[in-house]
């Protein structure tokens, strides 16, 4: 009998279902803890904030005993150096450690969910019979559940610290840069706060330019996670096969389906390489040009002898890193396409199972074949004969 067609879901209803899931590490029994993680490393972060707006006014102070040929004051703030690189060393750890831990027990938690909603009543066997992307189930709970929980940790922390910096260090720009006076035509312009105008403006063009660029990237991490996955599945069941563990497939040689699904993961491969090299090339162009853009724009005002060597280096010290703090996108949009993909793997195995308690308890027959194995050789995972084929509504991923 026809199965009925497969309707892919879109992307939004899967990162819900995900979340669905997911989110009961932080509303159970034991969520104290991961909430008290939370505050560890949020008050880490506004710790570290502190030290870091300090260690800006160092730079400034320091650089003035330069251009003054300060021994003495050079030798002080050498030594008030000390205690602030201290503090910024132990925070760091501190905030790793805190930031593992979380991630560790994020993910124990949501990996035994997903073993015991796999596992019980029987829905790993019954599986196989619900159309659907599900194929390496084991591979999904062990590595697409771990980069799921690892990544918005990372990804949350990230955004909250640079909303932080922005609203710390815009004021160091904004004080500091002041005002600059631009004479066009014998007119006299005067651009209030103009190195906190440049960085927004040059923030607004980087994030424009990776959007641009980088559009297809989730969709294509995730078909190289389903193309790895696929690989996987074949060659476990050519091993079995090989033992005695699985009856083999009669209808085609081992060695062509597992080579075809080889060259399928390195067709892929080079899409996500052209588009990982064209992310690298915006971040990369962007961590080279910054410093020297920030320098620059102080360069009238020090030329001038409106601003000090260490007020420059303190101004393009804080461009650096609000212009970081705002393209918090920009660096992290990698890490959002492969959270999301693998987020959307997770989804899409739950809502198979999802599907399995919907079709109602085991039938005989369905246990039987569970349990003796059907009449018809079973297929390679990836294979499927005319009759019994799934159509999706997802297009091939873009070669672009």
């Amino acid at each position: 009998m026809l199965k009925p067609a497969y309707l892919a879901p879109d992307e939004r209803h899967l990162l819900a279902r995900f979340w669905r899931s997911a989110s009961g590490f932080w509303r159970g029994p034991q969520a104290w803890r991961a909430w008290l993680l939370a505050v560890l490393l949020v008050a880490t972060m506004l710790l570290q904030l502190v030290t870091q707006y300090g260690l800006n006014f160092w730079n400034r102070d320091f650089f003035n005993a330069i251009g003054r040929k300060d021994g003495a004051e050079l030798v002080a703030q050498a030594l008030r150096f000390i205690p602030l690189a201290a503090a910024s060393l132990s925070l760091t750890v501190l905030s790793v450690w805190a930031r593992m831990t979380m991630q560790r027990t994020w993910r124990a938690w949501l990996s035994n969910h997903l073993y015991d909603y796999w596992l019980d009543n029987d829905r790993y066997t019954r599986l196989r019979f619900v159309i659907g992307d599900h194929e390496a189930p084991e591979f999904r709970i062990a590595e697409d559940a771990r980069l799921a929980t690892d990544l918005p940790v990372d990804l949350a922390l990230g955004l909250l610290n640079s909303l932080l910096t922005v609203i710390t260090f815009i004021g160091v720009l904004w004080s500091v840069g002041d005002s600059l006076a631009i004479q066009i035509d014998g007119v006299s312009l005067i651009v209030p706060g103009y190195l906190v105008i440049a960085v927004i403006a040059y923030s607004l063009l980087l994030s424009a330019t990776t959007i641009l660029i980088a559009s297809h990237l989730t969709r294509v991490m995730q078909e190289n996670k389903r193309a790895e996955a696929e690989l996987r599945t074949i060659g476990t069941h050519l091993r079995e096969s090989g033992e005695g563990l699985a009856q083999p497939d009669l209808r085609k040689s081992g060695r062509h389906t597992i080579g075809a699904a080889l060259k399928a993961v390195i067709a892929i491969w080079r899409i996500y390489c052209w588009q990982l090299m064209r992310l690298t090339l915006v971040t990369y162009t962007s961590l080279l040009v910054t410093p020297v853009i920030g320098l620059l724009l102080c360069l009238p005002k020090y030329l001038a002898g409106t601003m000090t060597l260490g007020e420059v280096v303190q101004a393009a010290a804080a461009f650096v890193v609000v212009q970081s703090a705002f393209n918090w996108f920009t660096e992290n949009y990698a890490k959002l396409a492969e959270w999301a993909s693998s987020a959307n793997r997770v989804a899409s195995l739950l809502l198979a199972l999802d599907a399995v308690d919907a079709s109602g308890p085991a039938s005989d027959h369905d246990s039987s074949v569970a349990a003796h194995g059907s009449n018809e050789p079973p297929r390679i995972a990836g294979q499927t004969s005319g009759a019994d084929q799934p159509t999706t509504s997802s297009s091939p991923v873009s070669r672009r």
